[in-house]
């Protein structure tokens, strides 16, 4: 089985793992569901890295790493403004 392959199964995998615990607690968030997809993302790229060639799809995979940190810094804003003017 291909990396590609198999991250794409891990990554399902670790999505339906956090749906079912939000699930099971009522408690569905939209944002803690994008951090904690966001980490898996990147423990599963850091994990099928390369050393010395990076694949097409690993360079575009980082791109959207790219634009989830910078979402991830956005919701960091929000919510630190949201306890600051309470």
């Amino acid at each position: 089985m291909k990396k590609k392959n198999l991250a794409v199964i891990v990554i399902a995998i670790w999505l339906m793992i956090i749906s079912i615990f939000m699930l099971l607690a009522y408690r569905i968030d939209l944002e803690i569901f994008f951090v904690l997809w966001l980490i898996g993302l990147l423990v599963i790229v850091e994990l099928m890295d390369t050393r010395f060639s990076l694949p097409p799809y690993l360079r575009y995979l980082k791109y959207v790493i790219a634009a989830g940190i910078l979402l991830f810094g956005g919701i960091v804003t929000g919510k630190v403004l949201e306890i600051l003017y309470r």
